[in-house]
């Protein structure tokens, strides 16, 4: 079984890899004891994702209550022949990371095959499901069964999941009305045509998210640290860049940053959070 095990996590690592190189580079930066777990955590979220957004012409339906069902009985019995569940659910069952989590992702995950418009409370609803609870099973991860440590980086470790989900919006804007129909700024009127004060309401509350969100950073162990601050760095350049775009320069194009600009970042973050352990 050892031999599955670490077959299981190399192709968790493989997808983290293929789907993100901004997560990687920030997953690479963590010490070895925390990447494996993460990267089967990122895997899995990755495969939940892909079900909803481009298993185009298959029973998405199907195939995500398959996926829903693998995983409890997984978590149940620990063990998997899916290896990219099976990495998930070791990592469940060792950090303890709560059902209701999982759950919650699902649902959010299964709203995308029928709702393409959500009001205020749905929006936040399904935010808390697609990005929070996914930050709270890294943070699970991050502070190794300490409860208090959890307790208290928890609203940070949501404010940073929400943060990343809104700019991925604002970034993907394109693609999820051309594509998938789907509109993701609450308040947008089903008929009305998406607006910069639409675009600038979201924002105001982006800011304010990431924000309480490196208030947390700062306080994570500082084996995690340097990967989580580069992937916070990360973000807020593209949302910097995100900003001073209209709504039509992202209806006409998808807004990336390069992968040297990526590295640079990260060389940026190693520098900053060196200054701030010894100032």
């Amino acid at each position: 079984m050892h031999e599955y095990h670490n077959v299981s996590f190399d192709i968790s690592k493989v997808l983290t890899n293929a789907y993100s190189t901004s997560f990687s580079l920030g997953i690479k930066a963590f010490v070895s004891e925390y990447r494996n777990a993460i990267y089967a955590v990122y895997g899995y979220v990755r495969v939940a994702d892909e079900i909803v957004d481009s298993f185009h012409g298959f029973d998405k339906k199907k195939l995500l209550d398959k996926f829903r069902n693998d995983t409890h009985e997984a978590i149940e019995t620990g063990i998997s022949t899916n290896p990219v569940i099976h990495s998930f659910q070791k990592v469940v069952n060792e950090y303890a990371i709560d059902i209701k989590l999982i759950d919650a992702f699902l649902k959010s995950m299964e709203s995308d095959l029928y709702e393409n418009y959500y009001e205020r409370e749905e929006y936040d609803h399904y935010i808390y499901g697609s990005a929070e609870v996914v930050g709270l099973m890294c943070l699970k991860v991050f502070v190794n069964g300490n409860d208090d440590e959890y307790e208290k980086l928890k609203y940070s470790a949501q404010m940073l999941g929400a943060a990343f989900q809104k700019v991925n919006f604002l970034r993907d804007i394109k693609s999820d009305i051309d594509e998938r129909k789907r509109i993701y700024l609450p308040g947008v009127d089903r008929e009305e045509l998406i607006t910069d004060k639409n675009k600038k309401n979201l924002e105001k509350e982006i800011e304010r998210e990431f924000s309480e969100a490196l208030k947390g950073i700062m306080l994570l162990p500082v084996g995690v640290k340097l990967g989580v601050y580069s992937a916070f760095q990360y973000y807020y350049g593209l949302f910097r860049k995100i900003q001073s775009l209209s709504v039509k320069d992202l209806l006409s194009r998808r807004v990336r940053i390069s992968n040297i600009k990526k590295l640079f970042l990260l060389l940026k973050s190693f520098i900053e959070i060196k200054f701030l352990k010894t100032a």
